[in-house]
């Protein structure tokens, strides 16, 4: 017996080798895609947009934990993600100010008010793009045309005033106005496809989201195409309705979440004054996760139910 020792600790007790680290910066690689293909349409704007929002939301993650008298954590990745994904909600054109506004916005009142990483109710960066939205609507619904420069709409918008559809080609592949999370669904659906694959991801959220907007917009008598290549639908499905902290736990909670996003989107989309309806659908899921997580509890193994 003298070879045997009883350690008692708390789980996993199963490691997979993964870290934070590991896991946010697989994300942000996965992100660099989609951010590719939108400097490729937006030119140097973009990219000046993409690092600002990054160094800004990074700065305000040190200064809150500093002054918390926390340890600071900024090397594991996850500010880097918040303003990435931040960036790719904003329009390219957005003055650098006012990015760096919401990205400190979306870091203390998205994240660290909440006590940190884990701990966050909503998506950090969507929390960002709203107050951005609600602050300074003209300039947040203010789109350049990746063509010649000029200013227009989206093809939501477009669609949503003057029943003017954009062709897929244009949709799939990104050379349409928007934000740069709305480019190229071809480079949003590749890196989800990458963080499926890894694990990082499971397939119900996104499944859920997009298979009810697509079957909704059918029985609506809409293109389900063109409103799932259209705005940051593909974006939001992959990247942040996805989020291992504010999505639920269960394989059942995980699908509720996704047809609940689809039903508030299509709302929004069909019935609401905003053209798109992502960032609200995701926040309002968002809220009813612990509620899901609550009712979706899996039956113990072996559990008989009392009489």
């Amino acid at each position: 017996m003298g070879q045997y020792r009883f350690t008692i600790a708390s789980s996993p007790h199963i490691h997979s080798g993964e870290s934070v680290q590991r896991i946010m910066f697989s994300v942000a690689g996965a992100l660099l895609l989609p951010t590719i293909a939108g400097i490729y349409f937006y030119g140097i704007k973009a990219l000046i947009l993409v690092v600002t929002t990054t160094l800004a939301a990074v700065i305000t993650e040190a200064i809150f934990q500093k002054l918390r008298g926390k340890p600071i954590t900024v090397w594991d990745g996850s500010a880097v993600v918040t303003g990435i994904l931040l960036a790719l909600n904003l329009p390219p054109g957005l003055p650098l100010w006012m990015a760096v506004v919401g990205a400190a916005v979306a870091i203390s009142l998205g994240k660290q008010i909440y006590g940190g990483l884990g701990t966050n109710p909503f998506n950090p960066a969507l929390i960002g793009r709203v107050f951005l939205m609600i602050t300074f609507p003209v300039q947040m619904t203010t789109w350049i045309n990746p063509v010649d420069g000029t200013t227009g709409a989206t093809p939501l918008a477009l669609l949503k005033m003057q029943g003017v559809s954009t062709d897929y080609m244009s949709l799939f592949l990104g050379n349409v106005g928007g934000s740069m999370g709305e480019t190229s669904a071809l480079m949003i659906i590749l890196g989800g496809l990458y963080l499926l694959y890894k694990g990082y991801i499971d397939w119900t959220i996104p499944a859920g989201y997009l298979g009810t907007v697509a079957v909704l917009s059918l029985l609506l008598g809409k293109d389900p195409i063109f409103q799932l290549l259209s705005g940051g639908l593909m974006l939001g499905a992959f990247f942040m309705a996805t989020d291992m902290v504010t999505t639920p736990i269960t394989r059942l909670g995980r699908i509720i979440f996704g047809i609940g996003a689809g039903i508030f989107t299509v709302i929004i989309r069909f019935y609401g004054g905003y053209p798109e309806g992502v960032s609200f659908s995701i926040l309002l899921m968002n809220a009813f996760t612990p509620v899901i997580n609550r009712y979706t509890v899996p039956k113990i193994y072996g559990e008989v139910k009392a009489r």
